[in-house]
């Protein structure tokens, strides 16, 4: 299940703005201009491309994707998932795996079974995994730095946007009854820039890095019960390494069962 929660919480915050705009009286309408909405979120996005590469362009749309609705992974799934292979293992043997591992839709997870009925060693499993690890957080993290960059650029673009203005109200003095509304029309520009940094980029940017977390944590909670299977530990084991990973309360609500048998004991 895809999680909405930052869409939400940007229409949230944009609304409030626009509430505390009409609370003191101001008109949100007033915020629609061409100009500084073209100045600041096509010359941000713009700015921002600069520092990437043509190819990096077909990630960008998905990411933002990513950012606005991404499926929050599933430990307890990933726990149950290597605990049923755990018991496979021993039923039979490791080789039995092979008969599982096209089932699985979770490549890391693929992987790692692969490794495990090739007859690779510990080392090698956990050296092999921990690379893809890595390598998927450096993909993540230059997501997440183009939306940072956005949140920097944005105020800088506002602020042009504003300079310019003003350079078109000085060149107005002769007119003083043009000099309010055209400062005001100026100062949008910069409204626009600190607005869409810290509304719309740097939370995005920051759910980015969430994710990524999130993902990786996963992850390396999977290397543990495929290192613990490859041992030869039994289905107890391996659930005991992975749920090391979860968060204490996530614990008790994935296995009540065995919350009970220990309050029993």
């Amino acid at each position: 299940m895809k999680d909405r929660l930052t869409p939400m919480a940007i229409g949230a915050a944009l609304a409030c703005v626009l509430l505390s705009m009409i609370m003191d009286g101001g008109n949100p309408a007033v915020l629609i201009k061409p100009a500084p909405l073209i100045l600041v979120f096509g010359g941000t996005f713009a700015v921002s491309l600069a520092g990437l590469f043509k190819k990096d362009l077909k990630s960008v749309k998905q990411i933002f994707k990513q950012a606005m609705g991404s499926a929050t992974p599933d430990m307890d799934a990933s726990i149950e998932a290597i605990v049923n292979l755990s018991k496979v293992a021993k039923q039979s043997n490791v080789m039995a795996l092979e008969n599982h591992v096209r089932a699985v839709d979770d490549q890391f997870l693929h992987l790692g079974i692969q490794l495990v009925v090739d007859g690779s060693n510990s080392e090698e499993i956990r050296d092999i995994l921990q690379n893809e690890i890595d390598a998927m957080q450096e993909r993540h993290k230059a997501g997440a730095k183009f939306f940072t960059d956005m949140g920097g650029f944005a105020p800088t673009l506002g602020i042009l946007g504003t300079v310019i203005g003003l350079v078109h109200v000085l060149g107005s003095l002769s007119n003083p009854g043009a000099l309010g509304p055209a400062i005001a029309s100026a100062f949008t520009a910069t409204l626009w820039g600190v607005l869409s940094a810290n509304i719309f980029w740097l939370p995005i940017a920051n759910k980015l890095q969430r994710v990524s977390a999130l993902e990786a944590h996963v992850k390396q909670m999977q290397v543990e019960g495929l290192l613990a299977l490859q041992a030869g530990g039994s289905s107890r084991v391996v659930r005991l390494r992975m749920e090391a990973f979860l968060p204490s309360g996530a614990r008790e609500d994935a296995f009540p069962d065995r919350r009970k048998d220990q309050e029993a004991a």
